[in-house]
């Protein structure tokens, strides 16, 4: 596929162009039809075009597309800020900031815990990714391709394995290397905030050990150390509930929000204790098209679509669906490449492992192609790059998931063990 005009360090994994979708099916310009599992890699947890954000965003439109919040407030923005407010199941009172990307959202809660704590270092995770802004690809858990070339990054940053059930780390090995970190790189007193997804997103879908969880929670409360939760892929309602850190039984000083904040327009958050958010000037915070009134539109729709209980019966019925199939994938022995399932509730991996003819990363790199082909589009992750990503919107029907992941099957069934 052609890219005229168009870098060549963007990352193109289809070659293809899609010109319209509907929930969880889109159409390429030449009208072949795809069930796409990427989800515009988890932006689309309503899918593609759901009626309530579609007929918020016309209505917004007809009334009010923009008004830079800083110097001229508009009612979406501080709806917004109320319904986070009901929406995130947190003890305290929320205090935002709406940004226009995850990766923005990161900068600035940067920002906060530096200006709120007077620290400046930051521990951040193996396998973690956080953004490919100058200050967020610091914080990322991996070099190629994010930090390749770049010299020095802001910082300073520290990176801990990430324990899990879906890895070799455990617990006890992960807070092992954290105290080795304040006894041999640095002071816990000079430590500004530890950054962590509650589940990985580009890391291969791993949920965080919850014993690890609530220790990190009381160590951070210990020496005054912020707790940031980055939930930009697996918040609003991906794991079967709004946000993820639930699962964990731990709250953070500062959360992270974007993707299918939205569904599909361009909006973000950093959100968290006023205490803490209230740490900079007046002026610290801000941003031109941050709360854009169209984009805020489309998440009150979001959040109001978004029931915890609805929710919850979306991921279950598609956990099932998924769960049922890895099992009959690797029941029937005909997949030798096939390995684990990762994640929790929809937010799901699914582990190639190496074989003798292959490696994982080239066996999930046939299943993207030969999935393309069958009509089902599928996302890579993981530091190699052999954990298939399944991120169909949460609204999928029951039919067109099962014909999804048959179409995988099919796709599986010409690989070569």
């Amino acid at each position: 596929m052609e890219l005229p005009h168009i870098s060549r360090s963007l990352g193109i994994v289809h070659p293809l162009c899609i010109e319209r979708g509907r929930n969880a099916e889109v159409w390429d310009e030449s009208g072949r039809r795809y069930i796409d599992f990427i989800g515009g890699i988890g932006v689309l947890n309503l899918g593609h075009g759901h009626p309530a954000v579609v007929e918020a965003v016309k209505a917004q439109v007809e009334t009010l597309m923009h008004s830079a919040f800083n110097a001229l407030p508009h009612r979406g923005y501080l709806a917004v800020a109320e319904a986070l407010d009901r929406f995130v199941p947190v003890s305290y009172p929320l205090s935002c900031m709406l940004t226009n990307s995850g990766a923005e959202a990161t900068e600035n809660a940067l920002k906060v815990a530096r200006g709120a704590t007077g620290r400046q270092a930051v521990i951040a995770f193996d396998d973690g990714f956080h953004g490919r802004t100058l200050a967020a690809l610091n914080l990322n858990g991996k070099v190629k391709p994010y930090k390749v070339g770049l010299g020095s990054l802001p910082g300073p940053v520290y990176h801990l394995p990430f324990p899990s059930r879906d890895s070799e780390v455990g617990a006890e090995a992960a807070l092992q290397a954290l105290a080795r970190l304040f006894e041999v790189e640095v002071a816990a007193e000079e430590v500004a905030c530890i950054i962590v997804e509650p589940v990985q997103g580009e890391g291969g879908f791993r949920l965080l050990c919850p014993d690890f969880a609530r220790a990190l929670r009381e160590l951070c409360d210990r020496h005054g150390i912020l707790l940031i939760c980055d939930e930009i892929q697996s918040g609003f309602g991906r794991t079967g509930t709004p946000f993820a850190f639930t699962h964990l039984g731990i709250e953070p000083d500062l959360l992270l929000m974007g993707k299918s904040m939205a569904a599909g327009l361009p909006l973000a958050a950093v959100a968290g204790r006023a205490e803490v958010m209230d740490s900079l000037p007046k002026g610290g915070l801000g941003g031109t098209y941050s709360g854009n009134a169209v984009a805020c539109a489309a998440a009150l729709a979001v959040i109001d679509t978004m029931q915890e209980a609805r929710l919850s019966a979306w991921a279950e019925r598609q956990e099932a669906q998924i769960v049922a199939a890895h099992r009959r994938w690797q029941e029937s022995g005909r997949f030798p490449m096939l390995g684990a399932l990762t994640g929790i509730g929809a937010m799901r991996g699914l582990v190639f492992e190496d074989t003798a003819t292959a490696s994982g990363a080239e066996h999930l790199a046939a299943l993207l192609e030969a999935g393309r082909e069958a009509g089902v589009l599928l996302m890579p992750s993981g530091r190699k790059r052999n954990v298939l990503r399944l991120l169909p919107p949460l609204t999928a029907e029951p039919a067109i998931m099962e014909e999804g992941l048959a179409l995988i099957e099919r796709a599986l069934e010409t690989l070569q063990a």
